[in-house]
């Protein structure tokens, strides 16, 4: 990007950038990855275009004339004063002081027909991030770690994939999604987190609970809903010392109640369930009706729910505190 910006002035286009801005958490990272990392200015550019480093004044000067001088985000102040028609800002998900940092780059991008600034960064859940996401200017392009393959070393991607696969981790480094927390929320995700077991003992007792959507279309779901949800109690020893697990995440988006009563009638036979529990505040006898519809045998449980789903959920994010729920 910074190529193409430089070599537009060079060739005469009048959007061409002139005076850039590059910016990381601390100067060492903008020189040692910005200007002479592996992908980094140096490293992309052909000889005869290459930009020449002028150490003191923390500076790459092209042969057209064109300069982009470094600046620490950690030092918000250095940026007030300069003014530039172009920047890129690397790792803003990290930085310290982020937003007071982004506030004086954008208040330097001045010159120009059309001053604009690319962000390369992992996505963490920051503030002067995520404000930057919402605006409309933004344009947003997401790239997972695999799909540089071709230039990283052989075994990485099998190394890292095996350790960090469907963690929060993996999904926020390799998959580059932006996880989100909720300001008090009762399952924060270092509590999840923390509840993750590769492998399940057997079980005690193993049941499939089940809350069918209403509307065609609607989910059946963990989220927003507790649907087809298979868990497991272990005892061991006292039974104050028991645990459960969560199996499997079966929700789906049911387009007909014989949808949702044959994912969960299906999840009790493959983990080989003795009950099914449904909730039937919105259903009512239908939910069992459709159930035995298709198994006239199936053993279920009807509950219906009399407080609200925060009230319900307070316990269970209790057990979660005191280490009792694992799930994969």
């Amino acid at each position: 990007w910074v190529r193409a910006m430089v070599e537009g002035g060079r060739q005469g286009d009048p959007g061409g950038a002139r005076r850039l801005a590059l910016v990381g958490e601390t100067y060492d990272q903008v020189r040692e990855v910005m200007v002479f990392g592996e992908s980094g200015i140096m490293a992309v550019t052909p000889p005869d275009r290459r930009p020449r480093w002028e150490a003191v004044r923390r500076r790459l000067v092209w042969p057209n004339g064109a300069e982009a001088q470094c600046f620490s985000a950690s030092a918000p102040e250095t940026l007030r004063g300069p003014q530039f028609d172009a920047a890129w800002a690397d790792e803003l998900g990290k930085w310290r002081k982020a937003q007071a940092a982004w506030n004086q780059l954008q208040l330097g991008l001045r010159l120009g027909e059309d001053p604009r600034a690319i962000v390369t960064t992992t996505p963490r859940d920051q503030p002067a991030l995520q404000a930057l996401l919402d605006l409309d200017s933004t344009v947003l392009t997401r790239a997972p770690t695999r799909a540089n393959r071709a230039w990283l070393a052989e075994g990485f991607l099998a190394e890292v994939e095996a350790r960090y696969g469907g963690t929060r981790l993996g999904r926020q480094e390799l998959d580059g999604e932006m996880l989100t927390e909720v300001e008090g929320s009762l399952f924060p995700a270092a509590l999840i987190e923390a509840a993750r077991e590769a492998e399940a003992p057997d079980m005690d007792r193993v049941v499939v609970a089940l809350d069918p959507a209403v509307g065609r279309g609607d989910p059946c779901g963990v989220a927003p809903r507790l649907t087809v949800q298979p868990g497991g109690a272990v005892t061991r020893g006292a039974v104050r010392d028991w645990r459960a697990w969560v199996l499997e995440d079966a929700s789906l988006k049911a387009t007909s109640p014989g949808d949702w009563a044959r994912a969960a009638l299906d999840l009790m036979a493959r983990h080989g369930a003795e009950r099914l529990v449904a909730e039937v505040n919105q259903g009512g006898d239908l939910v069992a009706d459709v159930l035995r519809q298709i198994d006239p045998l199936v053993p279920v449980t009807a509950v219906r729910a009399t407080r609200g789903k925060a009230a319900r959920a307070e316990p269970v994010a209790a057990l979660y505190e005191q280490g009792r729920v694992r799930h994969p």
